[in-house]
């Protein structure tokens, strides 16, 4: 094939993406915040099923991932009684995927080759926008959900012994679309005198355990963090109680939210999330993921706190935003 041939290929590939995406949108009556390709008629800000059955999805094997907070082989051991669970609930093959980063998993969604996953409280509302995902379960015990707090941690040898000690040093977020690694700072903290940017330098670590270990080698002279991260990582012998200082401890916040991707089947849908709900989670996984069992959620209602942070922090969830989070990086 010449250059020319293949420039009018590709071309032609072009202006059919375009008519089709048109198309997409000319037939959807609402989409609100969800990007090209996703309808919202129901207007619970997630993706709708398909109504057309051509676009319904039913995989011999399905994919699960869970958020890349920290060592994707410890979590992957967690898990696999789990997915040896869902495997004959379902009566499917079902895999576990280790993801690197919060874009690769929702890219892996956004693309159908991620099936469920468990996504971080502020990449969540990227996936449902973004990649289709609807939120459906939390991991929790017989009191309610499991949540977690952001810390701002430094060294307990530092001599920073409050928040405005911060001013002018260097402060590890962990990523752009991060709850508690980044958004939640940017709108709590001005209230507390320490403004991200401007009082501080930040400076993005990738992810939570990346944070944790900068503060304790000294590459960072702070960061805020994610408690139930750090109290794993505490757990498992990584780091110590005693490494680290805590400056400031915020409210509750919602830990990470299982999800399926839009386009499955209805009754494959249900019978996931029937799944989930009924599964006695083994003391092994309880302990290193917090929580005995998981508990149905409303991404509309239960992420509220989560969206509203994120806006009083300037973010916003659409496709421009996450490319201009990626770009940061």
């Amino acid at each position: 094939m010449n250059k020319t041939t293949a420039f009018r290929l590709a071309a032609a590939a072009a202006l059919l993406a375009a008519a089709c995406g048109a198309s997409a949108q000319d037939a959807c009556a609402f989409r609100g915040d969800l990007d090209a390709g996703y309808c919202d008629a129901n207007r619970d800000l997630v993706a709708d099923t398909p109504t057309d059955p051509k676009k319904l999805r039913n995989p011999g094997t399905l994919v699960f991932a869970f958020t890349p907070v920290e060592d994707p082989a410890i979590y992957e051991k967690l898990f696999r009684p789990f997915m040896g669970h869902l495997s004959q609930c379902l009566d499917k093959k079902v895999v576990f995927f280790s993801v690197q980063s919060n874009a690769a998993q929702i890219e892996a969604m956004r693309s159908g080759r991620l099936h469920m996953a468990a996504f971080s409280p502020g990449p969540v509302n990227f996936a449902v926008n973004l990649a289709g995902a609807v939120p459906f379960a939390i991991r929790g015990n017989s009191e309610g959900s499991v949540g977690m707090n952001l810390k701002m941690i430094v060294r307990k040898d530092s001599p920073f012994q409050k928040i405005a000690d911060l001013k002018g040093k260097k402060i590890a977020h962990t990523s752009p679309s991060s709850n508690s690694g980044n958004l939640a700072p940017r709108a709590l903290f001005p209230a507390i005198g320490l403004t991200p940017d401007t009082d501080y330098k930040v400076v993005y670590s990738g992810k939570h355990d990346q944070s944790i270990l900068g503060v304790k080698s000294g590459d960072y002279d702070a960061a805020p963090v994610a408690s139930d991260v750090l109290q794993h990582m505490t757990e498992r012998g990584v780091v110590k109680a005693d490494d680290f200082r805590v400056l400031y401890t915020s409210d509750k916040f919602p830990t990470d939210a299982y999800a399926y991707a839009h386009n499955l089947e209805p009754a494959l849908q249900e019978k996931i999330k029937q799944c989930f709900y009924d599964y006695k989670v083994p003391a092994e996984m309880a302990k290193g993921l917090g929580g005995d069992r998981f508990l149905p959620i409303n991404y509309q209602k239960d992420w509220d706190l989560v969206r509203k942070v994120a806006a009083s922090a300037g973010e916003t969830f659409t496709r421009d935003a996450y490319d201009k989070a990626a770009a940061k990086k």
